[in-house]
């Protein structure tokens, strides 16, 4: 079950490279405000903070991965640590979201099901 875990993580950790893209280096384009719903106008005031949240969603990724492959070089114990840091900080980071903003109930759920399915087979694989 661990296995399936970390290859869930890992699609996790590929998702949040996405986010990053569309949230450090895309965030004014068509494609990102489509996806984020925002106005250009919208998007040029909030700028900053969504280069600043991209790099974040990046750093989450990286620990994931970083993880999987300690965990893959036979160094488990560090390596899970690290895949349950990342990924439950991404399924953290959208319950914030889910129970901070009706509009975006949906973005979290997205954002979400990926940790989450990532933590309970990484724990599950631990606990059988």
């Amino acid at each position: 079950m661990i296995a399936v875990g970390l290859v869930i993580a890992a699609a996790a950790a590929a998702l949040h490279v996405v986010i990053f893209y569309l949230e450090s280096v895309a965030w004014t384009s068509p494609r990102a405000r489509a996806t984020f719903g925002t106005t250009h106008e919208e998007a040029e005031a909030t700028r900053s903070l969504a280069f600043n949240q991209g790099f974040y969603n990046l750093f989450l990724a990286i620990a994931t991965v970083l993880g999987i492959v300690l965990h893959l070089a036979g160094e488990q114990t560090v390596g899970i640590t690290l895949v349950l840091t990342g990924t439950g900080s991404m399924l953290a980071a959208a319950l914030v979201l889910l129970l901070s903003s009706r509009a975006h109930r949906a973005a979290a759920i997205k954002q979400g099901m990926l940790p989450l399915l990532a933590v309970l087979a990484t724990v599950a694989g631990l606990v059988l």
